[in-house]
Parts: C-alpha cells; sequence; structure tokens
C-alpha cells in the first residue's frame, strides 16, 4: 500500500480515483467439508479474493499453506492486478488458498478438497470472469482437477477456465522457463539502457529453486560469470565462476545443493546471507521475501538488482538503494514473465491453436521489453525509483480503465 501511495501522488489521482482501485471488489471465505480416508469429515477453509477485474478476468493462484488468510491473499490479489497492468495484459488481480498442509493429506484427500474448493466457488471462476493458476504447494496436477471439475459441471470442455495445467490437456509449452526468461529479458533491457552488455558481468543467485536455478542457467548462457547461488542448504561461492550446468545436475540429482561444496565447483559460504552483500554487478534475489532490509541493504554492492522474489526489498532497503544509486528491476516488473506466460495458455485455450516454444519465449520478450520500456521512460520523466515507475504505470493503466467503464448503479 505504501509503495501504492507513493505512485498515486505522483499521478495526482483524486480520492475517487483511488477509492475505485485500491480495495478488493470481492472476498469470498467457504467452509469446505472433505470426507478423509478414515472415513471421518473434516472441514477446512478456504478463500478467493478478486481486487480488480477493469481491465479483464481477475488472474492469480490458489495456494495451500496452514498460514493462509485472508488479509494474505488480499494483499496477493492487489499485486496481481498490479503485474499484469504493468505487463499490459488485459487481466485483473486475483488469489485464492486453503487452509491446509498438504504433505498432511493422501492423494485421494488432496483431490476430493481440490474438487470441493473449486466447487463451492464455481460462480467466481470462468474463462471470463476468474482464471487460477498453481502458487505455493499446488501444481498442475491440481490445476487439471479445477478444470476438470469446472468442465464437468459446465457440460462442456472448457481448458480456458486455468493456467498452469499440464500439457496433454491444454497446458502451454515454456511454462517452467517463462519467470526465469522474463527476468532475463527484463536484466538485459536495464543494462543496456545504462550503456553495458550483459557478456562479462559478474552476478549472484539467491534461490537455485525453479526461478533461481533457470535464471542463473540463462545468465551464464547470455555470457554473464555467475559467482554465487544459494538454497535452503546454504550458500556458496567461487569468485572465479560456478560451473552453473554442473550445479543444475547436481541440485536435481541432489533434491537441492545440500553438499555441493564436495564437488570443488564452489565453496560454502559461513553466512547465507553474506551472498547479497558480495561484490557483483547484477543481484537476483529469487528466494523469499524481505531479504533486503535497513538492516543489511548499506552492504549490498550491486550495481543492479533484478527481483525474481516477489518482495524481496522492504520500503527502507528501498530507499537505501536509490540514494546509492543502485538499479532496482522490481518484482512486478522483472518476474512477470510467469503471469504473460499464463496469459498465452489461456489465448491459446481460447483459440484451440497451439504455439510453439520458439514463438512463446519471442512473445515473452516482446511484452517484457515493451514493459521494460514503459517503466524505464515513466522513471525517466517523473525522476523516480523504477518501483514507483512500475506501480505509476500499472496504477495509471487500471484507473483509466475503471474511469473509462465508470459506474454501474
Amino acid at each position: 500500500m505504501k509503495q501504492f501511495d507513493q505512485a498515486a501522488a505522483l499521478l495526482k489521482l483524486t480520492a475517487s480515483q483511488t477509492a475505485m482501485i485500491k480495495q478488493p471488489r470481492k472476498c469470498v471465505e467457504v467452509t469446505l467439508p472433505i470426507r478423509m480416508d478414515d472415513g471421518t469429515i473434516k472441514t477446512f477453509t478456504g478463500y478467493r479474493v478478486q481486487h480488480n477485474i477493469a481491465r479483464g478476468p481477475a488472474k492469480g493462484g490458489v495456494r495451500y499453506h496452514p498460514n493462509v488468510s485472508l488479509d494474505e491473499v488480499k494483499a496477493l490479489s492487489f499485486w496481481m492486478t498490479f503485474k499484469c497492468a504493468v505487463a499490459n495484459i488485459p487481466m485483473g488481480g486475483g488469489k485464492g488458498g486453503i487452509i491446509v498442509d498438504p504433505q498432511k493429506l493422501s492423494h485421494g484427500e488432496l483431490e476430493r478438497l481440490s474438487r470441493r474448493y473449486f466447487s463451492e466457488l464455481e460462480e467466481m471462476f470462468g474463462p471470463d470472469r476468474d482464471v487460477p493458476a498453481p502458487d505455493v504447494n499446488t501444481n498442475p496436477q491440481i490445476m487439471a482437477w479445477f478444470m476438470d471439475t469446472y468442465s464437468m459441471h459446465k457440460r462442456e470442455h472448457l481448458p480456458a477456465v486455468v493456467t498452469g495445467k499440464p500439457l496433454e490437456i491444454g497446458g502451454s509449452k515454456g511454462r517452467v522457463l517463462a519467470t526465469s526468461l522474463g527476468l532475463l529479458f527484463a536484466t538485459r533491457r536495464a543494462v543496456a539502457a545504462n550503456g553495458e552488455k550483459m557478456a562479462g558481468l559478474t552476478v549472484a543467485v539467491q534461490g537455485f529453486g525453479n526461478v533461481g536455478g533457470n535464471a542463473a542457467v540463462l545468465l551464464h548462457q547470455d555470457g554473464c560469470k555467475i559467482l554465487a547461488i544459494s538454497d535452503q542448504y546454504g550458500a556458496f561461492h567461487n569468485p572465479d565462476g560456478i560451473n552453473v550446468p554442473e550445479a543444475m545436475k547436481y541440485a536435481e540429482k541432489n533434491n537441492g545443493l545440500k553438499g555441493f561444496e564436495s564437488t570443488k565447483l564452489a565453496k560454502k559460504m559461513a553466512d547465507p546471507m553474506e551472498l547479497l552483500e558480495l561484490k557483483v554487478e547484477i543481484l537476483a534475489p529469487c528466494a523469499l521475501e524481505l531479504q533486503l532490509t535497513k538492516a543489511n541493504a548499506n552492504k549490498v554492492k550491486a550495481r543492479y538488482i533484478a527481483e525474481g522474489a516477489n518482495g524481496p526489498c522492504d520500503s527502507d532497503a528501498d530507499e537505501i538503494f536509490n540514494k546509492k544509486g543502485i538499479f532496482v528491476i522490481p518484482d512486478i516488473l522483472c518476474n512477470a514473465g510467469g503471469v504473460v506466460v499464463s496469459y498465452f495458455e489461456w489465448v491459446q485455450n481460447r483459440m484451440g491453436y497451439y504455439w510453439s516454444v520458439d514463438r512463446i519465449n519471442r512473445e515473452l520478450e516482446d511484452v517484457m521489453n515493451i514493459a521494460f520500456d514503459a517503466v524505464y521512460e515513466t522513471q525517466l520523466q517523473y525522476n523516480c525509483p523504477m518501483r514507483v515507475a512500475a506501480f505509476a504505470v500499472a496504477i495509471k493503466r487500471v484507473s483509466v480503465a475503471s474511469e473509462m467503464r465508470g459506474l454501474y448503479a
């Protein structure tokens, strides 16, 4: 909300304009009774929030986690509104979740819970109303159950009701690399805007999962030298550069980087957080939120920060980075590749025609380049930080759409 308010002040939005786009339009809480494998009935709580649909159907994931709350889902749906808008895809923001630890459910219990959630909220969902996707602890199989449940109720084949599905039932090629590729394209654009080239730039990547691991591979292929990587098992550093393809093979074989120092490809750092303070040109935080704060922001030596994670910097860190002249590619722009390719999946489902991975990647690069340029030009126009510029671009698009549609009353 603080980021929103800064951008709204920059745009000089009126109180009426702000009122139309700041609060979620619909929040639904449902109780989900499920028959467990032992015959007992257990109830779970589920949520779906639609923040804004002025520019198109709501878009956003569904997460399964014990700590899911309505406040969290509302905040994430707000974020999705502006992530879709900054990428200029014709969708709004939504988010959903169930309070559950899916590791404690059997396969059958997980399926029954997923189908119950989607059937209870059937009136909210639809290809032109609200299009969910995978999020924390959800996956293509759960999306397949969502799609099948909806299609059975409607007596139609409706793959466009969810994205992130298996390829066999309407998923899109290019989905796995989408977020990492988007990060690469945004970083290329930032480096070029500052009159530099990617080849030879040094990089530290925090997080070596789907986003961080693939981002490290792609940056390595682009000529960057990856000096450090990390995951839950620690941070690993090699001042001469890490052999990233070998690191990926190791992580895939061992389900993470545990014991990676045994390969002699890098040394384990005493404190994993020191990775954020290494002398590198590009820092890519691709793990958890709030990793860069007032406590460590002054120690950051990178010249570019490419936010692969959601919310890796707090507002205090942002102010410090602005004073230090560090070029931050904000999360709602930098990691938008995932939602862009989700939109491509929805488009392909509507067309009934599926694209090659080369076309997916070309279209993604076009969208990311246009989005970056719009944010960068706004930054130059208002002489403001990139994050404020990204929100300004997105808020203006949502506000204009809301005003043009007007109020039905």
